[in-house]
């Protein structure tokens, strides 16, 4: 079928205006000025001298994200059940904080539970200290960051994150429950990032326990006295928190927790 005679210059070509020439590179096509390429993308991606600044687009970054989640998913897939605990990096080892982390961490490897925490120091090197000497396995989910922090020497199995988002995925999908020791913005972010998932049912069966009554009963407080009495949560959302200060205590919510989600799987 030939094109109509109005795209058509005088000598016949198609008229650039209705049907500008084009370039195609994969599944991309390319017009006007945007086809005028020197080189094709296999030239580009065989030719060791070229620019490096493509490692930093987005396209790329999109490739990196794949990967980490495909290096998680693989490296926890065999995990067995397990608890993330949050705590503060800036805990240091002489303080109670310190030693309370060492106590839960252990007494949930000896319940049978890895431990999952964000692999830095302080109040997550406790913890996952704790559960290496209990002889049970301690898991450390890094993250990189303009400081310098590394994963702390008490991790059996740890993995260093680029991203946050695919860092909290892990936390979440490989963990049948929360306990959060005070801690700064990272831990709150958790917190509520957990919340938020349990109250719209994204997860299910997955308890949340604020250890330390005195350092959350503040936040508690203020949840119950403005959040609830404005209507931005109900009654029931204050059921998703759980306060305590005691280690078997924990313990026990945990494995009630993990008993009511093994009856629905």
């Amino acid at each position: 079928m030939t094109a109509p005679d109005d795209v058509r210059s005088n000598d016949g070509r198609l008229n650039d205006e209705e049907h500008p020439r084009e370039k195609q590179r994969g599944p991309l096509v390319l017009r006007r000025s945007r086809r005028e390429e020197a080189t094709t993308t296999d030239q580009r991606l065989l030719d060791s001298r070229g620019p490096t600044a493509w490692v930093h687009t987005d396209p790329w970054r999109v490739m990196r994200i794949q990967s980490e989640f495909v290096e998680g998913f693989g490296s926890l897939a065999e995990l067995p059940r397990a608890v993330t605990v949050f705590g503060s990096a800036r805990t240091p080892r002489e303080h109670p904080d310190y030693e309370l982390g060492r106590k839960i961490g252990g007494a949930l490897a000896n319940a049978g539970f890895a431990v999952i925490t964000g692999g830095g120091p302080g109040t997550m090197e406790a913890v996952n200290r704790g559960a290496s000497e209990a002889g049970g396995l301690s898991v450390g989910l890094g993250i990189e960051l303009p400081f310098e922090q590394g994963l702390n020497p008490w991790v059996d199995l740890g993995i260093n994150f680029r991203y946050f988002f695919a860092r909290k995925t892990m936390f979440i999908k490989y963990a049948q429950a929360f306990v959060c020791l005070p801690g700064g913005f990272g831990t709150l972010d958790e917190l509520f990032e957990a919340l938020c998932l349990v109250q719209t049912k994204k997860v299910t069966k997955f308890p949340v326990v604020l250890f330390g009554t005195s350092y959350w009963r503040g936040l508690h407080q203020w949840i119950t006295e403005t959040v609830l009495s404005t209507g931005k949560v109900n009654e029931r959302d204050l059921d998703l928190l759980y306060l305590t200060d005691d280690v078997d205590d924990t313990v026990r919510v945990v494995e009630d927790a993990y008993r009511a989600w093994e009856e629905t799987h």
